[in-house]
């Protein structure tokens, strides 16, 4: 079973918070009377919508990834299929708020040419009026829904520099540890080599002594030496081998 450290279920968490958001946001655009209030809830949830359907490809990615040799990441394939249901429910909620959302702010353009047309047949001082009002309206509601999506956007841009700067730590995390891994596995090959450095001096040591013992030897001792070696070889072969 992955554990809550699995990167898919973190990922999935900061995910589902975010469609709690944007529904919260969606109901309040589905409640709100007032035309000003729709248009600038209706923009927060489009990219909301936008943000989240782009968070949810990038997850289905990693899962299709992950699908290849499920066993290396310590999952199977029913975990593959629940990952992949999850991701397509989370897409179809975003997808059927996003439509709603669209459907929405169609009708509300369909009322506003039908108020227009409706304008064209009142007398011209009063379509002027009406008008400027409107203009002036207009204007009021183009820079208030500027700045909200610009404000948007920089929050938006706010999480995602938080979301690198937590993986930039897991990365020197990371990093840390293979440090430490390489450091260990220096000092083992460092003791390796102290202890067949004293091997080697041992047996050049023992090399030199069996020389000296050698050397010192006359010809007659190693003779008397070399028979007695085979007369022990001979009476270990007849033990061995005839009793």
């Amino acid at each position: 079973m992955p554990s809550a450290q699995d990167p898919f279920y973190v990922v999935k968490s900061e995910i589902q918070d975010s469609i709690d958001n944007l529904q919260s946001s969606f109901e309040q655009w589905n409640r709100s009377s007032d035309g000003v209030e729709r248009v600038r809830v209706a923009k927060e949830v489009l990219a909301g919508c936008e943000s989240i359907e782009w968070q949810v490809d990038e997850l289905e990615k990693a899962i299709a990834v992950a699908a290849k040799e499920p066993s290396w990441y310590g999952i199977d394939d029913a975990e593959i299929e629940n990952r992949r249901r999850w991701t397509s429910s989370a897409r179809t909620q975003v997808v059927t708020m996003k439509k709603t959302v669209d459907a929405g702010k169609s009708s509300s353009t369909t009322s506003i040419n039908g108020m227009h047309r409706e304008l064209m047949r009142l007398p011209d001082s009063y379509q002027t009026h009406t008008s400027n009002h409107n203009a002036a309206n207009d204007n009021d509601d183009f820079i208030e829904s500027e700045s909200d999506r610009q404000m948007l956007l920089i929050k938006q841009q706010d999480d995602e520099l938080d979301e690198l700067s937590l993986s930039v730590q897991r990365i020197g995390g990371v990093g840390l540890t293979i440090h430490e891994e390489l450091m260990a596995q220096e000092k083992i090959i460092d003791e390796l080599g102290n202890e067949m450095d004293s091997t080697s001096n041992r047996l050049d040591f023992v090399q030199k002594k069996v020389a000296m013992v050698m050397k010192k030897a006359s010809a007659k001792g190693q003779i008397m030496m070399i028979l007695g070696l085979l007369a022990l070889f001979i009476f270990l072969f007849f033990l061995v081998f005839l009793t």
